[in-house]
């Protein structure tokens, strides 16, 4: 009661301090007090998000699924706030979905939860919300302590649910599932587990105005293949747990938006980049930057020696357009060179050709703000094609832990202090 108290006392003297000022320079009221859903000084960052697709067959809810069942799902903020909302997608999937209740808690790791922070979220004031298909719901904002670097929990009791599901396979970090309305319970005790994300979509802050996001676009390497499970240890969370624990760069948030599999112009697993951007990348709140690192799954499909120059190219003007559009929000856009691949799946001389040409424009164009060099970073010392030894996690083209280590340190984060 005495915080509360306290929050209301400092809102009284803010706002009269306002109202003092607007006499003074003659504004009206409708400029000075904030708007339903903001605030008058603080404002709504990204502090975590999963870009959406349609979950594959091998990838969908292990039984019991998810009708009338509860899923608990984990996932690793950025930055912390006292106020937060949650997205929820339900963009792929062809028949309506019903959370009946959702909540959100400090996570203990695992399935357990602290039960004395636990919120219950509305929807326009109601507990319930049904998305419906191709839509995407937020949240009420609530009050809720999220510190910065910290694991929540967001549970959901599902009504109705799709036989076709929106979610992020790629999470690297364990889901579990009940049977039956289980929102309040602590413990997920013999819950099934799933190393899968459904319909969670985003994750926003009220923060100090100087805050701000990075959004990652990007592919599994950015999305973690080869990081450990549960781990919370892919380039992106290092780069993120550096900026929090640099005084000059604790208030930016990180934002993965990477999809295994993505390509950038067309192809591969989930919507190209080029089809995703605005919706994953423009619509992110307080994004003021953008770290692209895509393209490898492009020139890995190209199929003859004759279509690798046109792929190139095409890779290119999407970085030109995808530049272009975020620069028109005020958005900076930072470049990485892609990996070596000799010796993986994907290696052939064509296709070489093909990242060498890519890789020269992002490092000497100019079109981007500044460059990341990955490939720099990454590559054998005996072989500039050929990632290290130490890095990869046996295909020669995902990096392993350490290899996502090395990548989270080498970013520059002066970068971030422009």
């Amino acid at each position: 009661m005495f915080f509360f108290i306290n929050i209301m006392r400092k809102n009284v003297v803010f706002l009269a301090g306002v109202v003092v000022l607007c006499l003074l320079s003659g504004c009206s009221a409708n400029k000075s007090v904030a708007q339903p859903g903001e605030s008058a000084v603080n404002k709504w960052v990204a502090t975590w998000g999963a870009a959406p697709q349609l979950v594959e067959s091998g990838n969908m809810p292990p039984a019991p699924g998810l009708t009338h069942n509860t899923l608990r799902q984990v996932v690793r903020v950025s930055i912390g706030g006292d106020r937060l909302r949650l997205r929820f997608s339900n963009t792929f999937s062809r028949q309506p979905v019903t959370m009946k209740s959702v909540a959100v808690a400090v996570s203990h790791g695992g399935s357990a939860v602290d039960g004395a922070t636990q919120k219950m979220l509305s929807f326009h004031t109601k507990r319930s919300v049904t998305m419906k298909p191709g839509e995407e719901v937020v949240s009420d904002e609530a009050l809720f302590a999220l510190a910065p670097g910290s694991l929540l929990a967001v549970t959901i009791y599902f009504g109705e649910t799709s036989a076709t599901v929106t979610g992020h396979p790629g999470s690297r970090t364990t889901s579990y599932i009940l049977r039956g309305d289980r929102v309040t319970s602590a413990d997920f005790a013999n819950a099934i587990a799933t190393d899968h994300w459904y319909v969670i979509n985003g994750i926003d802050v009220q923060a100090a105005p100087e805050a701000a996001s990075i959004a990652v676009l990007g592919n599994s390497i950015t999305d973690g293949r080869g990081s450990g499970v549960n781990k919370q240890n892919r380039w992106t969370d290092i780069l993120s747990e550096r900026l929090l624990n640099n005084p000059s760069t604790s208030h930016y948030g990180v934002v993965n938006l990477g999809i295994g599999g993505n390509c950038v112009v067309h192809g591969g697993l989930g919507p190209a980049a080029l089809d995703r951007f605005d919706r994953d990348i423009l619509s992110q709140s307080g994004v003021r930057w953008l770290i692209i690192f895509e393209g490898i799954n492009d020139i890995g499909g190209i199929k003859t020696a004759e279509a690798a120059p046109q792929t190139a190219t095409d890779l290119i003007n999407a970085y030109k357009l995808m530049i272009s559009k975020a620069h028109g929000k005020g958005i900076k856009v930072y470049g990485c060179t892609l990996l070596p691949f000799a010796q993986s799946f994907y290696d052939a001389p064509f296709r070489q050709a093909a990242r060498d040409k890519v890789n020269e424009w992002i490092r000497n164009s100019g079109d981007f703000d500044a460059v990341i060099d990955f490939d720099n970073v990454m590559r054998s010392d005996n072989d500039p094609n050929t990632i290290g030894a130490d890095l990869h996690s046996g295909d020669f083209l995902h990096p392993n832990e350490l290899g996502y280590k090395k990548m989270g340190e080498a970013v520059d984060l002066n970068l971030f202090n422009k």
